[in-house]
């Protein structure tokens, strides 16, 4: 089975497209190998690839016949992603909503001196 109609059966992508740009971007390799999205996949296999800022590493355990159910995903594959890449999705989903929430618009004046206020504390704490 062709590597992009494998990462769209086991649901790792919405459309096979998505897998075909991410083959073309380089961001998919099978067995440590640069992979088109034309390239056959056959169980044993190590897939690695990137997508939503998190590598992901899977194993082919098995080839589906067509689209499965989320269910069933993990008959046909299984996930060796390190824990730690999920954990730093979720700190630089935290890092980006600390200071200011989504369309609130141009930082204000208060807003510009908080910042200034902050640096100056941990460079005091730094010298201490």
């Amino acid at each position: 089975m062709r590597v992009d109609k494998f990462l769209w059966c086991v649901r790792y992508y919405k459309t096979r497209n998505m897998v075909t740009e991410a083959c073309k971007k380089n961001h998919v390799t099978v067995n440590g190998q640069v992979a088109k999205a034309s390239k056959e996949v056959f169980p044993g296999d190590k897939i690695t690839f990137r997508r939503d800022q998190i590598t992901y590493i899977i194993a082919v355990l098995d080839i589906p016949d067509n689209r499965v159910g989320a269910k069933l995903v993990d008959i046909y594959r299984k996930d060796e992603t390190p824990e730690e890449s999920f954990a730093h999705l979720e700190l630089l989903k935290l890092s980006k909503e600390h200071y200011r929430k989504t369309g609130a618009g141009r930082p204000t004046k208060k807003d510009r001196r908080d910042l200034e206020d902050f640096g100056t504390d941990i460079n005091e704490d730094e010298t201490e």
